[in-house]
């Protein structure tokens, strides 16, 4: 693809480059001569969470997939820390990354496609006006209903300079360390929660396996989700981006997925969207025959293992019709007793696809050797 011409977003260029030249400079400098207190990292430390939970549950899985339902204070507390760090509005945030959904991957639409390079997708991409960049309102009609965001994105600016600034600065004063607590809480936390979230559109498309789909650049990455507060179990995210969870597996780590859980327990937040489980052992297998077919191209003596593949995929297909079936028939016939007994069927379907996953990978081993 040609380079895109395009104008520089002077702005932002200045923004993204003078504070990451503080944080590389001014900081370890001030550190080295004047040592920072155990006030200045606490609030680094906890000004840094607070915006990956801002962002993560708060911009991203609360709205731009509405993920789940909020309490205005849970909301209110979602938009001031996801706005202090300075990722744009949540209207903004949200449409783009709408957007990046909705056309992963495409170089002309995706906001941020990896398809452009790592260093577009990091960063790039904000630093001139490219076309994809461009924010279509209309794809966020429903959140210019709910008054917080639209107060938050009215009062941006004015946040952003009262968290940023006026707030570390503030705290610094309290406990006699001003330019300490500043330059950490202030200028290293917001370089570092920035990078924090543009790993998920660089690193997170490149580095990592591939469990749930292929058919776009999407990763999981443990390592990545260990510095982004969850949101590295990426390739899981594309493919179910309405469940609030990205690490699905009850050990992975995702603060975002256990801090909404918490706010749930607490009556803060209602109506956690989850992917059945069956779906979510339908995209494991799915992608597990297709890897497997791709093994048996390879394999010397194929025939035998071709028909028992197939025989294979054929039962899985069959158990994905019955599912389907039971689905249909728990929407038009949703009496309790009826769900009840439905409810076992399907726990039967979902332990058929786990015993099939074990066949599978039986089958893929014997493919290896």
């Amino acid at each position: 693809m040609k380079e895109e011409r395009a104008p520089w977003n002077w702005p932002v260029t200045a923004t993204l480059g003078l504070s990451f030249l503080a944080a590389i400079t001014v900081v370890p400098w001030y550190g080295i001569t004047q040592g920072f207190s155990g006030w200045a990292w606490l609030f680094f430390g906890v000004f840094l969470i607070l915006n990956g939970i801002g962002i993560g549950s708060g911009y991203h899985r609360l709205w731009s997939h509405r993920a789940y339902r909020a309490h205005p204070a849970l909301r209110l507390f979602l938009a001031i820390f996801g706005g202090m760090a300075l990722q744009n509005s949540i209207l903004v945030w949200s449409a783009r990354h709408r957007i990046h959904h909705s056309d992963v991957d495409d170089n002309e639409k995706d906001p941020y496609s990896i398809g452009r390079g790592f260093w577009f997708a990091h960063i790039g991409w904000m630093l001139k006006d490219y076309e994809s960049g461009e924010v279509d309102f209309s794809l966020v009609e429903d959140l210019q209903k709910d008054p917080i965001v639209a107060w938050q994105h009215r009062w941006y600016w004015t946040l952003v300079l009262a968290t940023n600034v006026a707030l570390p600065m503030a705290l610094g004063w309290l406990v006699g360390d001003l330019w300490g607590v500043f330059l950490l809480a202030g200028i290293l936390r917001l370089v570092v929660s920035h990078h924090v979230t543009f790993f998920i559109n660089s690193l997170a498309h490149i580095w990592g396996s591939q469990p749930y789909t292929d058919e776009n650049s999407a990763r999981d990455n443990w390592v990545i989700s260990l510095v982004t507060y969850g949101e590295g179990y990426h390739n899981y995210h594309h493919m179910f981006q309405q469940d609030y969870r990205n690490g699905v597996r009850w050990w992975q780590f995702d603060i975002n997925k256990w801090f909404i859980a918490s706010c749930a327990g607490l009556g803060l937040a209602q109506d956690l969207k989850r992917v059945p489980a069956f779906r979510i052992l339908r995209a494991r297998l799915n992608m597990e025959f297709k890897r497997a077919h791709q093994r048996l191209e390879q394999a010397s003596d194929a025939k035998p293992w071709r028909e028992v593949l197939e025989s294979e995929y054929a039962e899985f297909m069959e158990t994905v019709r019955k599912w389907q079936k039971l689905q249909l028939q728990k929407v038009q016939q949703g009496r309790k007793s009826l769900a009840m007994r439905l409810d076992t069927r399907f726990r039967e379907l979902e332990f058929s696809l786990k015993m099939q996953r074990k066949r599978l990978a039986l089958l893929t081993a014997q493919l290896s050797v």
